[in-house]
């Protein structure tokens, strides 16, 4: 538990942090990642906020050690909330009511989920088949690569209404899914006993190959995003499409199975539901600004 709720401080720290900083960067854009990553790794608050982050992934190790995946998610994404209140103190941002409601639901979703554990009931699995993860990864990455080109294409029209960064987060979301499936996979080869021989058994499985395409792809693609959007709806998105992406389909992947009671099996049934309807119907476009010509005639002489 407190490993968790450190890697929620980290997390939400190294998103404003980098959100901050490439608010004072020029311009990134993701057919130019060279360029992305010369710019980002020259602001040392940009890297400050990728060390938080990294120290994130690494308390994350430590609970799915401890926890089952459903509870780990629901403890991760209660850091929504810490992530809001610093985007509106350190970034200014402010959410509209729709939105308050909808982070609103999607907590009150995962807290459905976290009501649906029980201590001592719920199986912590130590591994899972190289080819079901890998069935369940692929496709989940090539859909996550196409959402945001076509997210990126809409987005380059010219009269289109300026976007609230939803088809992004669910885009880097589903990348993140499987990076946070890949540390639940490496998390099962930690041993004290027989270091050397864990690591030869990491790098024989698909983990850390693909944590290395997820970093290198969602640094880069994050960054865009970030830079464009508000860090207090995309990645409240992000989160919310990654957590549900590891307690379904990590749950499923990892043998760790499901309630048998049914009330804490409708409960996590529920919040899921809850949390899938809420990401549909968020609002997909930031108020278009008053043009100068619209405040011109609105101003008295």
């Amino acid at each position: 538990m407190a490993a968790a709720l450190l890697a929620n401080v980290l997390y939400s720290t190294g998103f404003v942090l980098e959100k901050r900083a490439l608010a004072a960067l020029p311009e990134v854009d993701i057919r130019h990642p060279a360029r992305l990553l010369r710019l980002v790794l020259g602001s040392p608050l940009w890297i400050g906020g990728s060390l938080a982050l990294a120290s994130g992934f690494g308390a994350q190790l430590a609970v799915y050690r401890t926890l089952p995946i459903a509870a780990a998610q629901g403890i991760f994404v209660s850091g929504l909330v810490l992530l809001v209140l610093l985007s509106a103190w350190l970034l200014g941002e402010e959410t509209s009511g729709r939105e308050r409601y909808a982070l609103g639901a999607i907590l009150l979703a995962l807290l459905m989920v976290v009501l649906s554990l029980r201590e001592g009931s719920d199986r912590v699995s130590r591994g899972a088949p190289a080819p079901l993860i890998l069935t369940v990864c692929l496709p989940s990455l090539a859909a996550g690569l196409w959402l945001y080109g076509a997210a990126e294409r809409r987005a380059r029209h010219r009269h289109r209404m300026p976007t609230t960064g939803v088809e992004y987060g669910v885009a880097v979301g589903l990348l993140y899914g499987v990076s946070s499936l890949a540390i639940k996979g490496v998390s099962s080869y930690l041993t004290t006993s027989d270091l050397a021989g864990a690591v030869i058994d990491v790098l024989r499985s698909p983990y850390p190959y693909l944590l290395l395409f997820t970093g290198a792809f969602g640094l880069v693609m994050s960054q865009a995003a970030l830079q464009r959007c508000r860090a207090s709806l995309i990645v409240p998105v992000c989160t919310t499409v990654t957590s549900l992406f590891t307690a379904v389909l990590g749950t499923l992947a990892f043998g760790e199975a499901l309630p048998h009671d049914p009330v804490r099996l409708t409960l996590r049934l529920a919040g899921t539901a809850l949390a899938v309807s809420v990401l549909l119907v968020m609002p997909k476009h930031d108020a278009a600004p008053p043009s100068s010509t619209v405040a011109k005639e609105l101003t008295p002489p």
